[in-house]
Order: structure tokens, then sequence, then C-alpha cells
């Protein structure tokens, strides 16, 4: 699903890269990122950084670089790729059962952003000086961390330490443990925004905007585990009967006790609303330099 509505239209930008009397723009962005998901504050913009424990939390960034085509004065086809470190913690949230909870953590994302961008007044023409606002949006591509957990079930020992047999009934007759770690998770999202350009000198532009990203994933900020991040294995030391390879805890009736409990240990992990994704959202200002050929835009 991802392939289908990204590679397309990165093909496109491509493509259309073979046209001649189109103008070129390389730029630079740097602001601040921050998270709207189940974990920290809720405001989509403008969230203040905590700064006091920098070596836990890391600083909010937002880093970035950008190539600009310019069809025309007002239509124009970008390319994104950049960094956010991003913050959530609960006690500087507005909300009290957030505040209370006080759950907190940071994250790191890489992006690339395939997006149209219009400008409202023809600030891509070859005049000196413009200033414009413009929107945007498009495909987005997220490279982040994510939880991960293993449940292993294992068997009761005796003080020798040889397996004991589990009884039928009995979930508590074997053992269930869990162990948290860290991944990768490549998701997607629809990056959108608003943003305001400045054209100076002919070549230079300064410019700032919003982004807003709702993703494709409810685990950016760790409150769920994706199912395909979540391992179970099961102690061999006592085969099912019949089997050369396969724990007697994975036979009836054992193993919908040992479901039962993963599926207890899973719930109890979530955190928030898990039907609800996660989104990434910046502001930033960026300077950027166009070059090539001056754009014809006759017909």
């Amino acid at each position: 699903m991802r392939n289908k509505f990204f590679y397309p239209l990165l093909l496109l930008l491509f493509i259309s890269a073979s046209f001649h009397g189109q103008r070129h723009e390389i730029g630079v962005q740097l602001g601040m990122s921050n998270l709207v998901g189940d974990i920290g504050r809720t405001n989509y913009v403008l969230q203040k950084p905590a700064l006091s424990n920098l070596s836990q939390y890391g600083v909010p960034l937002y880093a970035g670089i950008l190539y600009r085509m310019n069809f025309n004065p007002y239509q124009t086809v970008r390319l994104n790729i950049s960094y956010s470190n991003i913050q959530f913690i609960d006690t500087l949230a507005k909300e009290q059962y957030r505040s209370n909870r006080r759950l907190f953590g940071t994250n790191s994302i890489a992006e690339a952003d395939l997006l149209f961008e219009y400008n409202f007044l023809p600030v891509n023409d070859e005049q000196k000086s413009m200033l414009s606002p413009y929107i945007f949006g498009g495909l987005g591509a997220l490279y982040a961390s994510t939880p991960t957990l293993v449940i292993e079930n294992d068997f009761k020992r005796n003080p020798v330490g040889v397996a004991i047999n589990p009884v039928a009934g009995d979930p508590n007759s074997f053992i269930t443990k869990e162990t948290y770690s860290t991944g990768k998770q490549l998701t997607m999202a629809i990056p959108f925004g608003v943003g305001l350009k400045y054209k100076f000198n002919y070549n230079w532009a300064l410019f700032g905007e919003f982004m807003f990203r709702p993703t494709f994933s409810d685990s950016i900020d760790y409150s769920v585990i994706d199912d395909k991040n979540i391992k179970v294995t099961y102690n061999k030391d006592i085969l099912a009967a019949g089997t050369d390879n396969k724990s007697v805890l994975q036979e009836s009736p054992f193993k919908e006790m040992a479901d039962a409990k993963a599926a207890a240990i899973v719930e109890n992990r979530q955190i928030g609303n898990i039907n609800s994704k996660d989104w990434v959202n910046s502001i930033s200002v960026g300077l950027s330099y166009s070059f090539g050929r001056p754009p014809c835009y006759c017909n």
C-alpha cells in the first residue's frame, strides 16, 4: 500500500526533471518538532520545549535539506530530507490525568517527503524580490524507533532445575514473562502545511512554515506495540506428545492459557486511544538558492 502511492509520485519528480525551462532551488531548514499522541502535550504547534534536562530529553530539533523544481511562478514540486528529535512529557501536559500519569520519552525520526507547493503570488518569476504565502501537501516516509516485546512461556522447575508439567486449567502452573526493548519502524505520513516565502536578490529566498504530519503509526510515542513487533516463545524442555520439536505449552489447553496471558500483557501495556494515530508537526525557517536556466513560462 505504501509503495502504491509513494513510488509513482517519486517517479513523477524524476520525469518532470527532464523538462527544460524549469528553475531549481536547494535549501536548508531549521526549527522545532513536536509530537501529538497519547503521551505528553496535545497542542499541535508551539509546544514549549523542556530544556531543563537535555541529557534525558534532548533538544526538540527539526533540521532538513530540500530541493524545489519550479514549474511556473506558482507551482512547485519539492523533495524534503529531514531529521527530527521529539519530546513527549506528561508532566508538561495541561490535562490533569496525563500530568498525574508522569510518563515521558523521546524519539528520533528520519523523514523523506515529496510535496506539491502552491504559491499565491508569482514568487518564482524573474523579479528581484517578492513576498508570497504558500500551501503544500504530499506524502512522506518516516523511519523512527518503536517498542518491541518478547513474551516467554516457560515451565516451573523443581529444586534441581527440572521442568514441571503444567496443570490443565491452571494458568499459574507455568511462567509467562515479558521483555521490552526498542526496534525500528518505517511508516507513512501525509504532510501538509502553510508557509511564507520572501524572495530577494533574484536568486535567494527566506521562508518559514508550519508542517503537520498525521502518520499511519500509533507507536511513535511508544504507547502501543504493533502486532508485528510482538514475539512469543515457548520453552521446549517438555515436548508435546508425538512431536520432537513442539512444546507442550503450544498444545491445548495450555496454548489457550498462554494466549490469554499474552493478550492481558499487551492490553495492560497499551496507553491512550489505540484507534488514534500520532502526529509529528514542525515549525521551521529556511534559506534557499535558485539556480539553473531562467524559467520560460510561455506556452
